[in-house]
């Protein structure tokens, strides 16, 4: 087959984003297309309302901030979910998910020069000065170069493999996305953790489809994964509290295993990673039983 039909025109027809290749209305391309505006206007209604505390604003590019974070993990489990999943669709809203994400964080930059009263000398010093600025700002650059080059057009004129190299920079964004993360919320570092633990598992995942590329992964292998990722993530959770503040990491490690801190990371990655695993097992039984009875005696 050849290459698929330009992003924006078929048949001299515009494409809009809740619509397919063929034209036709997609369910999943319209709930996700309205999905993705209503972090926004949330904060929105929030700062019109006035509940977003003493400093709202400052609120505001929080929140932000968090969505442009979750929605680069969104678009990085749609590969594995897909596969998982045998949900060959899932791919319609990958791109558009991506999107998304470099839209909430222009915003987020948007935001944080108004906070900044359009004061670009102070701006540019304190993202060339305050590392955390610094790696947020270059990991935003790097979702506007994916954006930009996101067309069906840009992916003929690059060339496939071109494209496919550049848009690999994806894996060094959420990279420097978890560290940011890390490194602005101190001490408040339950998501943070969480979202580097379902990281940890995004890369060995691919990295498992990588070694086995003609292999489906069977559930073996799914299960460890979700082991190695969850133990990765409690032995990260207290090497950061440890160096950060000097907290024994024995004593974290036993909080994990134990209710009174309330439900750890480590735990909240083992049942997301496992959870997805055996829906992709359930997925497979599935299509096998059909396989069976569609199958002449």
């Amino acid at each position: 087959m050849g290459s698929p039909p330009p992003l924006c025109y078929i048949s001299g027809m515009t494409i809009r984003p809740w619509r397919d290749y063929s034209g036709r209305v997609s369910p999943l391309k319209t709930a996700v297309f309205v999905g993705l505006f209503l972090p926004g206007l949330w904060v929105a209604a929030n700062l019109a309302l006035g509940t977003f505390g003493a400093r709202p604003l400052t609120e505001a590019i929080h929140q932000i901030g968090l969505w442009t974070l979750r929605f680069i993990f969104i678009a990085l489990a749609i590969t594995p979910a897909r596969r998982l999943l045998r949900w060959p669709r899932l791919i319609l809203v990958r791109r558009m998910i991506g999107v998304a994400a470099c839209a909430y964080g222009l915003t987020h930059l948007s935001l944080y020069f108004v906070d900044e009263a359009f004061n670009l000398r102070q701006i540019a010093w304190e993202i060339a000065t305050r590392i955390y600025l610094t790696i947020g700002f270059t990991a935003l650059l790097g979702l506007v170069a994916l954006a930009v080059t996101s067309t069906d057009g840009m992916v003929r004129r690059m060339g496939a493999r071109r494209w496919q190299r550049l848009h690999r920079i994806v894996y060094a964004i959420g990279t420097l996305a978890v560290l940011r993360f890390f490194m602005q919320s101190k001490l408040d570092e339950w998501e943070p953790t969480v979202m580097a633990g379902i990281f940890v598992w995004l890369m060995g995942w691919r990295a498992l489809a990588w070694a086995w590329p003609q292999e489906r992964l069977m559930v073996g292998r799914g299960v460890a994964l979700s082991l190695a990722a969850a133990a990765l993530t409690m032995l990260g959770e207290a090497g950061w509290f440890w160096l950060t503040v000097g907290v024994d990491p024995l004593r974290v490690l036993t909080a994990d295993f134990s209710l009174q801190t309330g439900i750890r990371p480590g735990w909240i990655v083992l049942a997301a990673s496992l959870g997805l695993t055996f829906l992709g097992a359930l997925s497979r039984q599935r299509d096998r039983f059909k396989s069976l009875r569609l199958r002449p005696v």
